[in-house]
């Protein structure tokens, strides 16, 4: 059997991390066995459909690089479809019209509640003659449940998992104005699109027992379900948008790489032993469903951020000054990003990239190369550019300005023989110069900085913390 998967979601607002944690899965599958991954876009909602929200998660796809293998199928294209398997299932005496009104329905449901049953529709049209049906209402058409025994599905995630057919009631498939139901759709957009393997959240469990009695009317086969836990937050509670239930858009916004949070979310609910850094690569050969987890897995901001730090450690210098340089660009407080800053900037990637956990941290640690005069310092910085600490630099700016070449090597050279002929410790030299060249107390090696930076750019950022001009 060659293995089909799809990811199927509503276009009513952004993609969630949690749907792209099923995306992921399903793309995974299919690539370790070999087959196809799909998407489907279930539009049928037409209300709160909206393009926006399309183009949002198709972006968001994208960038995670979770593209479907082929265009993505519209569900609303094919309600003629769906109506004519509806039509099909109500020919072959599997499905019947039901002509009960609102106030029917709703005694039925009291009646239930009054004896201590789940309300469920009780079959008044089931095998009754069409004959009997009032005039001038538009039925509705029921698909027949199986009433007695029990059904069994085995469920590659959740293992087997047994109903009773009394909690199956006979569901809608084709609602009074001829729509089809999103129950009834799925079923048949499954079926057309070969689909093997039906990958989502657990919060779908109950369905799947609903829809594979459409499967078995129509006398098609039931595909594989796997129905994965949903993720929750670090207290275990449902995840919400103070845990990171955010769209992907956000996540890129905060600066994470798509290949970090591939690596988050694989981690979220599988595991292969104790590895955590799964490149996709390796994660393609190991991914399978059996070692997804049966309990929720839980969000934990601190982990992404490892795992990110990590992928910006190995990212390419030159992708990552783009990002870098991007995310300046649209800020808006005017940073002199010229030809020389912006080549600054990447030529610091290196130095720069050590330390950053995310793009936007990247970002910020990269900012005092694109600085002008005269600088910002942080309050730690302030203090290192005292009496002392310019006195030091001023004594530095003369040894430097005697240098020749600026290399990284020549310039660590001139500092260490400052110190010395100074007989002050290297740090006593160090920590000045790297506040007077970044405003700040952290940065790259100092001597990586002032190569960078050059020697006319670090002489006037430090002749402007001494008050002296050359």
């Amino acid at each position: 059997m060659s293995v089909v998967t799809r990811f199927a979601p509503s276009p009513t607002g952004f993609l969630h991390i949690g749907g792209a944690r099923t995306a992921l899965f399903n793309w995974l599958f299919a690539r370790h066995h070999g087959g196809r991954y799909l998407l489907r876009i279930e539009d049928t909602d037409r209300k709160r459909s909206t393009p926006e929200a399309v183009d949002a998660i198709l972006d968001g796809l994208d960038w995670l690089g979770l593209g479907g293998d082929e265009a993505p199928v519209f569900q609303l294209s094919r309600i003629e479809r769906h109506t004519e398997v509806a039509h099909k299932l109500l020919e072959i005496g599997q499905a019947y019209r039901c002509y009960c009104s609102t106030e029917e329905l709703e005694q039925m449901r009291e009646k239930a509640r009054a004896e201590g049953r789940q309300p469920r529709y009780d079959g008044t049209w089931r095998d009754r003659d069409p004959s009997e049906a009032p005039a001038g209402v538009k039925p509705v058409i029921r698909i027949k449940a199986p009433q007695d025994g029990e059904t069994t599905l085995v469920d590659a995630v959740q293992g087997s998992v047994t109903v009773p057919n009394a909690q199956l009631d006979d569901m809608i498939i084709l609602r009074a104005d001829g729509t089809p139901t999103y129950m009834h759709s799925v079923v048949v957009d499954d079926h057309d699109m070969g689909i093997t393997h039906v990958i989502r959240g657990d919060d779908h469990l109950n369905n799947a027992f609903r829809q594979a009695v459409i499967y078995r009317a129509m006398g098609w086969d039931v595909p594989v379900f796997a129905h994965i836990p949903l993720i929750h937050g670090p207290d275990g509670a449902k995840l919400s948008k103070r845990h990171g239930a955010l769209g992907v858009d956000a996540y890129r916004d905060m600066g994470y790489l798509p290949e970090a949070v591939n690596n988050y979310l694989l981690r979220l609910g599988w595991a292969h032993g104790d590895e955590e850094i799964v490149p996709r690569d390796k994660a393609i050969e190991l991914f399978d469903l059996d070692g997804v987890g049966r309990s929720a897995a839980r969000f934990d901001f601190a982990k992404l951020e490892n795992l990110n730090g990590h992928y910006i450690r190995e990212a390419d210098n030159d992708r990552l000054a783009e990002l870098v340089l991007a995310r300046l660009r649209a800020e808006p407080d005017g940073l002199d990003l010229t030809a020389e800053t912006e080549s600054r900037i990447r030529g610091g990637m290196e130095g720069l990239k050590a330390r950053a956990r995310t793009i936007k941290e990247l970002a910020d640690n990269a900012r005092f190369y694109a600085a002008t005069l005269p600088l910002s310092f942080d309050e730690k910085a302030n203090k290192l550019l005292d009496d002392d600490g310019r006195r030091v630099l001023s004594g530095l700016a003369e040894k430097l300005r005697g240098l020749n070449s600026f290399q990284e090597g020549d310039v660590e050279q001139a500092v260490r023989s400052f110190a010395e002929a100074q007989e002050l410790k290297l740090g006593k030299a160090a920590q000045p110069l790297r506040a007077a060249l970044t405003g700040s107390t952290t940065s790259p090696g100092i001597f990586e900085v002032l190569a960078i930076l050059g020697k006319d750019e670090s002489l006037r950022r430090i002749d402007a913390v001494c008050g002296t001009a050359h």
